[in-house]
């Protein structure tokens, strides 16, 4: 099923890469993302560089989210994505509720399974099979829920967003469907029409309406807007782009402009 009328607003954001940079020009990009008008803020959670030298700076994406929390007013913050092996689930729970009222309820938690090995390997965390990291993470996610529902105080987000990173169509979109309030995929139009059509159909399988989950991707910097304009008619209504220090917000700024001009 293509989605030809977005349910959701048009929303835009942007991943900044918390390596190869020190804590002060991070703050700086943060800032200066938040005053172009992005939606959305998003970090990732990895140890170390993925990227460039892999001794260079990197910096932990929770603490490092509970600063770009007091840095920002008006943008959503999350981390694209967790990686949920990394943390106790209920820990984590506490964490994003935590950063949740530091925000003022902007927090959208992002979550996955996990993929780069050294992450798991030198932090000393088990780098088990796909299979048992997805099974691991449905637990995960059962948890934090139920977590969120007994603990005091409760999130400022009843719920707070989960946003579900992934494109394996027997188990990570079966999840998504379950859990999510958004789904982050990866490719082309085409790839992605084919993805949330799965997604759709595990919905309907599990009784949920899937117009209930917003649909998010990337964005090159490069990319026209006629390439954006294809992942809106297929039903992606958040666009998220990614960039690293030395910062360039040029990509940026025109990516704010074409949702501005497609918000009508």
């Amino acid at each position: 099923m293509t989605h030809t009328s977005p349910t959701h607003p048009i929303r835009v954001g942007v991943q900044l890469h918390p390596q190869h940079t020190s804590y002060e020009d991070f703050a700086q990009a943060v800032r200066a993302v938040e005053e172009l008008g992005v939606d959305s803020i998003w970090n990732w959670d990895h140890f170390f560089p993925l990227t460039g030298d892999p001794q260079g700076n990197h910096f932990e994406a929770w603490t490092l989210l509970t600063a770009m929390a007091t840095l920002t007013k008006r943008a959503r913050i999350g981390c694209l994505v967790t990686c949920n092996t990394y943390r106790n689930p209920a820990l984590l729970s506490d964490m994003a509720k935590t950063v949740d009222h530091i925000s003022g309820g902007r927090l959208i938690l992002g979550i996955g399974a996990g993929w780069f090995e050294r992450d798991f390997k030198e932090f000393g965390y088990h780098f088990d099979t796909p299979g048992r990291r997805l099974a691991a993470l449905e637990e995960g996610l059962s948890i934090i829920k139920e977590r969120w529902e007994v603990d005091a105080p409760k999130p400022i987000q009843t719920p707070i967003p989960i946003l579900v990173g992934g494109s394996g169509e027997k188990k990570t979109l079966r999840l998504a469907a379950k859990y999510a309030n958004i789904w982050h995929g990866f490719g082309d139009a085409a790839t992605l029409t084919r993805k949330m059509e799965v997604l759709d159909s595990w919905c309907k399988e599990i009784g949920r309406d899937p117009k209930e989950i917003e649909r998010s991707s990337g964005t090159d910097a490069d990319d026209s807007d006629t390439t954006r304009d294809a992942l809106l008619r297929a039903g992606v209504t958040h666009l998220i782009i990614s960039v690293g220090a030395p910062w360039d917000f040029e990509p940026v700024e025109k990516l704010v402009r074409w949702r501005d001009s497609r918000r009508g």
